[in-house]
């Protein structure tokens, strides 16, 4: 064998006893759930707008993000609920650059996973404390998930992990909204069966334990584009693509059926200047449509301080350093647009 042990990680019960949330904290996070669950469950008519960078490199940067999110979601609440991205792992095509917080606690220097676990609950908790606002996270790797279980209100399956049996089953024995992305591929069929996978009752390893779950009903799906064999970005966000989807989804009858719209990735052609384009083509289908207005429960939008990106290790404060982002000017005006264009919405 050619591991080489380099520490022990602590378990999620030292690092949650080393960095608790207080009550306070706690009673915010189940009245978020609630407001979100609402939403999934169609008892709520505001839409879920899934906001932030492309992966969270520095705690400084993303708490001044997000408490910029906080100030907006006091003038939109009535319309819009704001879940930031505060993704800590990031997965990588071909397995090399920068993995994420939890692998590299700080950009510029070397892995320290055992760290890099006690940085990002500690950015968790303090994003909560300060904003008010419970985030998103992708689970990239099922095990790291019970570090972060008593603070995430919602957590994404990403496209090259959706058909991993070890993530759906995991999904199934989550109790919050857990968005899965259709796969690289675009294959819907996939998607769903990901998404029905999770609603259902498993047995398996988790953790070195034998579990049981009962199934996750408040998985859902979300599209955000495909590659085709020749490289190439097909969108699946128009018209066309939602009503098609809608039909097949509902065929399923599945729990909670739900949609949310990246507008990045292979749906912009990673052209992030196309979101509030494609954002607004979106709003103008559920306009036209009443049975995409009761599927299509949300968007999901990449946004940081600054516009663009930069390499790992560079110095611009709020600035991606992985897939490049819209920057506030454009993510303010995104917002305030979105909550008009709903206030015209029948409910």
């Amino acid at each position: 064998m050619s591991f080489t042990y380099l520490q022990k990680i602590p378990t999620p019960a030292q690092i949650t006893q080393q960095m608790p949330m207080s009550a306070k904290l706690i009673k915010i996070k189940v009245a978020r759930d609630k407001d979100i669950l609402n939403v999934l469950k169609g008892k709520d008519h505001r839409l879920l707008l899934i906001i932030g960078p492309c992966s969270a490199d520095d705690e400084d940067a993303l708490c001044e993000y997000v408490s910029r999110l906080a100030r907006l979601q006091n003038k939109v609440k009535d319309r819009l609920i704001l879940i930031p991205r505060i993704y800590t792992n990031k997965p990588r095509t071909t397995g090399q650059g920068y993995k994420g917080m939890l692998t590299q606690p700080k950009a510029s220097e070397g892995p320290n996973i055992a760290q890099g676990i006690k940085a990002i609950r500690r950015m968790h908790v303090r994003v909560l404390s300060e904003s008010g606002l419970t985030a998103a996270d992708e689970m990239l790797y099922p095990g790291n998930y019970p570090y972060l279980e008593d603070i995430l209100s919602y957590v994404t399956i990403g496209a090259r992990s959706v058909e991993n049996q070890e993530h759906r089953l995991t999904v199934s024995g989550l109790d919050i909204p857990v968005g899965m992305k259709n796969p690289t591929s675009g294959d819907l069929n996939v998607l769903l069966n990901s998404v029905q996978a999770a609603q259902v009752q498993h047995t398996f390893i988790y953790n070195g334990w034998e579990v049981k779950t009962q199934g996750n009903r408040l998985s859902h799906c979300i599209l955000r584009g495909a590659i085709n064999h020749h490289g190439q970005s097909i969108p699946n966000y128009h018209y066309e693509d939602l009503m098609r989807f809608t039909q097949l989804y509902l065929k399923r009858n599945l729990a909670n059926p739900a949609i949310i719209v990246d507008t990045n990735h292979a749906n912009s052609d990673k052209n992030f200047q196309e979101q509030p384009r494609i954002a607004e083509e979106v709003m103008q289908s559920l306009a036209k449509s009443k049975d995409l207005k009761k599927m299509v429960k949300g968007l999901m939008v990449e946004s940081y301080l600054k516009e663009g990106r930069q390499e790992p290790g560079g110095k611009v404060f709020g600035q991606s350093i992985t897939d490049p982002c819209l920057g506030w000017p454009d993510t303010k005006l995104l917002i305030l647009k979105l909550a008009d264009k709903l206030s015209t919405f029948k409910v």
